[in-house]
């Protein structure tokens, strides 16, 4: 489990409990964390190998770790349970993140200073080896992938078109939805 994934020691310690049992649903752990404050929210994003994932699956889903969590019962507080997708701009917390994604924006940042800066902000280039390729204004770099402690994508209008083109290939959307939202992604790029 990278820390891209699984942050905080008891984010590690939730993902090693729930992974099993999501993985042998059919989907992936894209991300744990624990947020803690006024109130406690254990948030787990979730997806199918494919990127996808309905409403009621993230049910399902809360369903079968709340019964895990409930019996481990790793986290001493009152908290409540966030289940999702991972979104849009999502989070890349997985070295094949980086292949899928590779086209869009995103932003990056490192654990420690490379050559003067922790941020990097550019066009993902996919990956090589180790190491995750992204495009900024001095060039194509190579960061390698245990160097990073954050990294998502940049929500844009391409990331948003791909995405429902996605939704609408898979007959998530039919092609009205599809024109209609474009229509109103191409009035806000003439705004």
């Amino acid at each position: 489990m990278n820390d891209l994934i699984a942050k905080a020691a008891i984010d590690r310690r939730i993902a090693e409990i729930i992974t099993p049992v999501i993985e042998d649903m059919g989907f992936e752990v894209v991300r744990v964390r624990l947020m803690t404050g006024k109130e406690s929210i254990l948030q787990i994003m979730v997806q199918r190998p494919d990127g996808s994932i309905e409403v009621d699956e993230c049910g399902q889903i809360s369903t079968a770790i709340s019964a895990v969590l409930d019996v481990e019962d790793p986290i001493l507080d009152v908290y409540t349970l966030e289940v999702s997708s991972p979104g849009i701009d999502r989070p890349l917390t997985r070295l094949k993140d980086f292949d899928q994604w590779e086209g869009f924006e995103a932003k990056i940042e490192t654990d420690a200073l490379i050559d003067g800066r922790r941020r990097f902000k550019g066009q993902l280039a996919g990956t090589e080896g180790d190491e995750v390729l992204i495009t900024i204004e001095e060039g194509t770099i190579g960061l390698k992938f245990e160097w990073l402690s954050d990294a998502k994508l940049v929500l844009t209008d391409e990331l948003i078109r791909d995405v429902l083109r996605g939704r609408k290939d898979a007959g998530q959307i039919d092609e009205a939805q599809f024109d209609e939202i474009e229509t109103i992604i191409d009035g806000e790029e003439n705004d």
